[in-house]
Parts: C-alpha cells; sequence; structure tokens
C-alpha cells in the first residue's frame, strides 16, 4: 500500500483525555508540562477539560464526556485531521461500560498514525520529543483503494464499487 503524507504544523493538535481513576495523574502531568502545552491547541473530553482549563490557565476546547460520546468526537476530529497527538491516560485496570469506545478511539489513532501516549512516561517522552517543536509529516497508508474497492452485494458474479457506508 502507498503512503500520503499528512504534515502538522510546529502547533500540534493534543487530544487529552484520563478515566476517572487517571485524572489526577493527568492534571498532575498536564500542571508539569504546562509551558510546554501553552504552544499547542489543546482538546479534553468532560470535566477534564474544565479542570484543565483552570490548573493551566488556558483556553482548552472542552468535549462531551468519553461515556457521551467525547471518545467518539476525540475520534471523529483524529478521522477530520483535527488532532495530531492524543493523551489518553486510561485505566487497564477498571471495567468501564464505554469500553467498546476506549478501543475505537485507541483503533483510529492507530489506523491514521496518530502519536497516542497511553501513561506518564510516554508522554513524557512524546512531549519532549525535538519532533514536537516543529512540523512533521505522518506517513498514512493511503486508503483510497480500500475506499474504491468492489463490494460483492451476494446478487451474483456483479460487484459494484464500495461507497461510504
Amino acid at each position: 500500500m502507498t503512503t500520503k503524507r499528512i504534515p502538522m504544523s510546529a502547533e500540534k493538535k493534543i487530544a487529552l483525555v484520563a478515566h476517572d481513576n487517571k485524572k489526577r495523574d493527568l492534571i498532575e502531568w498536564a500542571k508539569y508540562n504546562r509551558d510546554l502545552l501553552a504552544h499547542h491547541v489543546i482538546y479534553a473530553t468532560g470535566s477534564t477539560g474544565e479542570v484543565l482549563e483552570r490548573a493551566l490557565d488556558f483556553p482548552v476546547h472542552k468535549l462531551q464526556s468519553g461515556p457521551l460520546g467525547g471518545d467518539q468526537q476525540v475520534g471523529a476530529k483524529i478521522v477530520d485531521g483535527d488532532i495530531d497527538f492524543l493523551i489518553f491516560f486510561w485505566d487497564p485496570l477498571e471495567p468501564l461500560p464505554h469500553d467498546p469506545d476506549v478501543k475505537a478511539l485507541l483503533r483510529l489513532a492507530v489506523v491514521w498514525n496518530i502519536p497516542t501516549a497511553c501513561n506518564r512516561a510516554s508522554a513524557d517522552f512524546m512531549i519532549s520529543s525535538p519532533l514536537m517543536e516543529g512540523p512533521y509529516d505522518r506517513l498514512v497508508p493511503d486508503y483510497e483503494p480500500y475506499r474504491r474497492r468492489a463490494i460483492s452485494l451476494g446478487e451474483g458474479p456483479e460487484q459494484r464499487p464500495a461507497d461510504d457506508g
């Protein structure tokens, strides 16, 4: 499969998400990295966005709470190219009713080659990378052949091009 380059500007669009048991860790991490984060556009889900905005003293784009669709909003923004970077402190020991949403979000981050940090150590390494300071081109598979693939309708040998749904 061929690849496409998707440019990221020096000002990254970063989504910050945390499960309830990890919110304190994310807030502490964000406060510690406040000066670095201030150079980027920050998105956050639910009450995390409210707390982050107060703690960091700069605007945070607030989305819905994860279980109310916030994880899916982040995923849609990834697909639309509106999120460059995902920091998602999730709790691997806590079963969640919206676990399929979490898995879908993480899957989209991989599909679109979004840098993703799932814990404080990986977030520390990524936020301090020299690549955060300037433009960067993400390589993403060219999904156009997939979009245009023929799909059998089960009505004989005829096939038709796939639609978007």
